[in-house]
């Protein structure tokens, strides 16, 4: 009880407001970013194929947008997984302030993405329960995390390319937000099998399934190599450093630098690949 006293009056740091975990922000802003390109490389295409089509910067501002949601998400969990401690609570108001500041411009000059509104607030609500209950680092809360990353995809694709689509669920996007899922779910799983799962077979078994099956998806669905580069990739760290860790201790910021590189190739690889079909959009 006097720790958490103690915990309530401590002041606010400069660390409290920066999210600290740089495999999150990697696997939170990827498929955002990679949306975002594709769908201003569709639309330069489009534009030098069509008079009068113009490439805008909706899509970038979505993006802005997510990063600033990331930061709100980040602090008002971490405010609510110490159970509303005054120290958490200046870096969530800030953040949402900034949001506002940024995302209610977009809001009133593109209404229709409420259409995402719904699906977003379940996804926040999942995930704030985790922090509440402590439980941010279950799977039903990492799964979560990775549907609403994944998802932006589809979003600054929409907004970057000038899809008609409605609800914005457009062939390029939707694909690249099921890379993406697949991967990132993949990561979790990995992660889990070194630290806080470590020595659990089922985990073990569970991560060398997932990536087995992705890289057997990977194969067949498409002729290009940058994904089969990646699910090899993918599948041979899966394999490897449990072994490894069998016999001798890695350290958990060895995992999240190895898992931040893999996250990076598996970005490079999915984009590749969708800049390949860009021209044929």
């Amino acid at each position: 009880m006097q720790a958490e006293r103690t915990s309530r009056r401590r002041r606010t740091t400069l660390r409290d407001w920066i999210p600290d975990q740089p495999g999150a922000w990697v696997m939170a802003l990827a498929p955002a970013l990679a949306g975002a390109i594709c769908g201003t490389a569709a639309a330069v295409t489009r534009s030098s194929a069509q008079s009068g089509f113009a490439v805008t910067a909706a899509g970038w501002w979505v993006l802005a947008c997510w990063a600033l949601c990331y930061c709100l998400e980040f602090t008002t969990a971490r405010w609510l997984k110490s159970h509303c401690a005054s120290r958490y609570l200046p870096p969530a108001l800030g953040y949402g302030i900034a949001l506002a500041v940024v995302g209610l411009p977009f809001l009133i000059t593109h209404v229709d993405v409420l259409v995402w509104a719904p699906v977003y607030v379940v996804l926040a609500v999942v995930a704030f329960a985790g922090a509440w209950f402590r439980r941010e680092r279950s799977l039903w809360a990492n799964a979560a995390a990775v549907v609403a990353a994944s998802l932006m995809s589809m979003i600054t694709f929409h907004y970057s390319a000038h899809s008609p689509s409605i609800p914005h669920v457009s062939l390029p996007g939707l694909v690249l937000a099921l890379y993406f899922a697949a991967t990132q779910f993949g990561s979790v799983l990995f992660v889990k099998t070194m630290i806080r799962e470590r020595g659990k077979r089922s985990y073990v078994v569970a991560s060398w399934l997932w990536h087995a099956a992705l890289l057997a998806w990977l194969i067949p669905a498409n002729r290009s190599p940058y994904l089969v580069i990646m699910g090899v990739v993918l599948l041979a760290r899966a394999i490897a450093l449990p072994l490894v860790a069998r016999t001798q201790t890695i350290k958990p910021v060895i995992v999240g630098i190895t898992e931040c590189f893999a996250s990076i190739i598996a970005f490079g690889c999915i984009l590749g690949n969708a800049l390949m079909y860009i021209p044929h959009i």
